[in-house]
C-alpha cells in the first residue's frame, strides 16, 4: 500500500489493470456427474466372464444415470477388454449426457479443458495473473486443470502466481 499526496492509503494492486485473478471454478460444468466401477460386474471383482458380464449389464438399472456425465472405470487390476467398455457405453447412451473412460478427475479435466480451450489466452498478454487456489467440494478443480491452465498462460503472461492476491506463490516470471 502507498499513500497519496493527501495521506490517504491507496491500494495500487487493486487499481492495477495488469493484475488478473482467474477462478477456475467459474469454468465448472454444473451437470450432475457419476462414476461407474466395472468391478461390480466382474466375477469375484477380478475376472471378466463374457456371458455373465453381458447378463449383468442387461439387468442393471441404467436409468440412475439419466442426464448425467458418467465416468466408467475399474477399481481393480482386472484386465478389461475394449469391447467391455463398448458394451457399457451402448447401455449408457440412452441415459447419460456423455460417457467418459476413467475416474471422476479424468472426466472433470476433460470438461474443464473444453471450456478452457474457448478462452482467449492472448487477453492475458503481459499481465500478472493469479490462479485462485481454493476450490469448493461442490466445484472441485483437479490438479490437472491447474497444469493445463499454466501451460496455456505461460506463453502470454508477465508473471503467473497461485493463491490469492494477499498471499500467493510465484510460479513463473517472464
Amino acid at each position: 500500500m502507498a499513500t497519496d499526496t493527501k495521506g490517504e492509503i491507496v491500494n495500487k494492486v487493486k487499481q492495477s489493470d495488469k493484475l488478473v485473478t482467474i477462478d477456475l471454478q467459474k469454468f465448472f460444468d454444473d451437470t450432475a456427474k457419476a462414476e461407474l466401477d466395472l468391478k461390480q460386474f466382474l466375477f469375484k471383482g477380478m475376472i471378466l466372464k463374457e456371458q455373465d458380464f453381458r447378463d449383468q449389464l442387461e439387468e442393471f438399472d441404467w436409468s440412475q444415470f439419466e442426464d448425467q456425465y458418467v465416468a466408467v472405470y475399474c477399481s481393480t487390476d482386472a484386465i478389461i477388454s475394449k469391447w467391455a467398455y463398448m458394451l457399457v457405453a451402448q447401455y449408457l447412451v440412452g441415459y447419460a449426457k456423455e460417457v467418459f473412460q476413467g475416474q471422476k478427475d479424468d472426466m472433470l479435466f476433460e470438461l474443464y479443458r473444453r471450456k478452457l480451450d474457448e478462452v482467449d489466452w492472448n487477453s492475458y498478454e503481459e499481465k500478472f495473473v493469479i490462479l485462485k487456489g481454493c476450490s469448493s467440494k461442490e466445484k472441485p478443480v483437479p490438479e490437472s486443470v491447474y497444469l493445463y491452465a499454466t501451460q496455456r498462460l505461460v506463453p502470454h503472461v508477465k508473471k503467473l502466481m497461485y493463491g490469492e492476491a494477499c498471499s500467493n506463490v510465484p510460479v513463473y516470471r517472464a
